[in-house]
This record gives C-alpha cells, structure tokens and sequence, in this order.
C-alpha cells in the first residue's frame, strides 16, 4: 500500500485531523500529493500530507492556494504524561520530515501551535511567523460578547436591528466578486478562480463542513462571509462586502453569527485567519482572540526559481 494510501485509510482512523488535512481537500487543492507516515512499533505517531508540486522544473514544497494551513499531525497516546509530550512530538516531526521530498523551495505554512522550530533549522530550513487570533469557545455568548471592543458590540447591536442572515451558497459568485474588489483595490493580484472556489465548496458541502452566510437589507446583500469548520476548530475562510454599501456593521454582524454558529456546532476554537493587512488585523482584534503566531517554513535553494521571482515576483 503506497504512503497515500495508507494516509486515506489512517484519517478515517481519525476525523478530528483538520479540514484542510483531509483527502477531499487535498484532492481539491493539490494537483498531487503525498504523505509522510511516522510509526512506533505498529502504532501511527504521525502523519504529513503534502503537495507535490514542480514548476518551471523546479520541485517544491508550498501551501496550496487556498489553504491557510499544512503541515504535521501528531497523535499522542492517551495517558501521555504533560511532561512526555514536547518529546514525542519533537520525536516524530523529526520522523516525518526525514520523509518528506528534498525540495529546492520551500513556502510551507504550519498549522498554529506547533513550535518545534529546531528540528526545522537543522533540515535546513528558514522560517518566518504569520499571525492569526484564536477564540476559544469554552465561555457563554454573554462573556464572548463581552470580551469584544464596545465599538465591535455597538455595531453589532445596531446591525441586529437591521440585518437579516441567511445561510446561502449560491451567492458564491457575489462573494467572489465582492473579494476580487476588496483585492484589487489594494493592488494585489487574485491567484484563484470562481471556478477554485466552486469545487470547494460543492467539497465542502457534500462533507458537510462549510456555510456561506449572506447579510442583506431587504434584498441588498451587504457582506458575505464562507465559513469552514472540522471536528475542533471553525474557520474564517473568506468575506467580502458589498462595494456600493457601507458594510462594516454588516461583517460585524456576520463574524458574531459565525461564532454563535461555531459555539453551537460544539467545536472549542473559532480561527479568525487573522492577517498581516493592518486594516483586516484591526478589526479581527476587535472581536477579542488571542493573537497566535504560526511558523511558515522557507527555503529557495534554486538559482531558476530566485530568477524567475526577481523577474515577476
């Protein structure tokens, strides 16, 4: 049984792995890919799934479009003692990454809370760290309402009054325009199509793992805001907002109703997907998570590749 294979067979062993570590997903996502297998004895410790990717003849390793994060999933035994866990988990990610393909390039984003960054170093690999903020869903709506910038509440409270929410994902096309804008008005180029978006969520739906909840005034739509989750954590996967409104009240609204709809599905943690974009910090801030850095590995030992980037970036 090859690697794949044999990683398919193990996620049905565990569907607590995160959404964007799932086949379905991969499959979506990643033209090919792969996985790396860490055993103990006859026990699973570990896996990665990763992209296999070649461009312009150059092999790497990156994040695929669409897709925050990848990167190593550790299972702990159950009566693990607090004190063996860093050892394990530093045991098998140094396991998985001996797997993983000797890659020129890498881009690669890790999942928040995984910090073993030396084993990293000495594979030869650079890192930088990105940021999200991280709500934990254990307190009562009341005392998560609370936490949040009264400006946050205030709009929220007014937007109630005068927003209807609906759960509707034919409106995926106006979603993906109102995002386009939101790019292109900061300069930056799309790197995805409709299309992208669509198999995802036709994906997501079928696996029942996303919502695309629209904010309308009578029948204006306002915002939109594409909501992922998996067995522990819900997502912040993509929003937009009407470009001839003023919608800043309409996401307030959307994002609260996201994390209402988290709380209730039962997952313990809502992921912003916060951002290096000062303004979309800002207001990510507002709704009071804790700021949580994630590793992004990189390496570009490729004269090709580091042409080819000075050229088009």
């Amino acid at each position: 049984m090859s690697n794949k294979a044999a990683y398919i067979e193990i996620v049905k062993q565990h569907p607590e792995l995160p959404v964007f570590a799932q086949p379905w997903w991969l499959d979506i996502v990643c033209k090919e890919w792969d996985a790396a297998i860490a055993r103990k004895g006859e026990h699973v410790t570990g896996v990665w799934a990763y992209p296999v990717e070649s461009t312009i003849g150059v092999a790497m390793l990156r994040t695929p479009k669409l897709t925050p994060y990848m990167g190593p999933q550790v299972f702990f035994p159950l009566q693990i003692k607090e004190s063996n866990i860093d050892s394990f988990e530093h045991e098998t990610v140094a396991d998985l990454i001996k797997q993983l393909p000797n890659a020129p390039v890498w881009d690669l984003a890790l999942q928040p809370g995984m910090k073993q960054a030396g084993i990293f170093k000495s594979n030869g690999l650079n890192s930088t760290v990105h940021q999200t903020f991280l709500l934990e869903l254990t307190d009562n709506e009341e005392t998560l309402l609370s936490n949040m910038k009264e400006t946050m509440r205030r709009n929220i409270r007014l937007a109630e009054t005068e927003i209807t929410i609906s759960n509707d994902p034919t409106h995926l096309k106006e979603l993906f325009k109102f995002h386009k804008h939101t790019l292109q008005k900061k300069k930056k180029n799309v790197p995805y199509s409709l299309k992208d978006l669509q198999k995802i969520m036709n994906a997501c739906i079928a696996n029942d793992s996303a919502a695309l909840w629209v904010a309308k005034d009578g029948k204006k739509t306002l915002a939109i805001v594409w909501q992922v989750w998996d067995k522990k954590c819900s997502y912040y996967f993509m929003g937009g907002q009407n470009p001839d409104t003023n919608s800043y009240k309409a996401m307030s609204l959307l994002l609260w109703h996201t994390i209402k709809e988290a709380k209730a599905r039962g997952v313990s943690t809502f992921d912003l997907e916060g951002s290096m974009d000062e303004g979309v910090e800002r207001f990510f801030r507002s709704f009071g998570g804790d700021r949580v850095l994630y590793i992004v590995l990189l390496k570009n030992r490729s004269l090709l590749w580091r042409m080819k980037k000075m050229v088009l970036g």
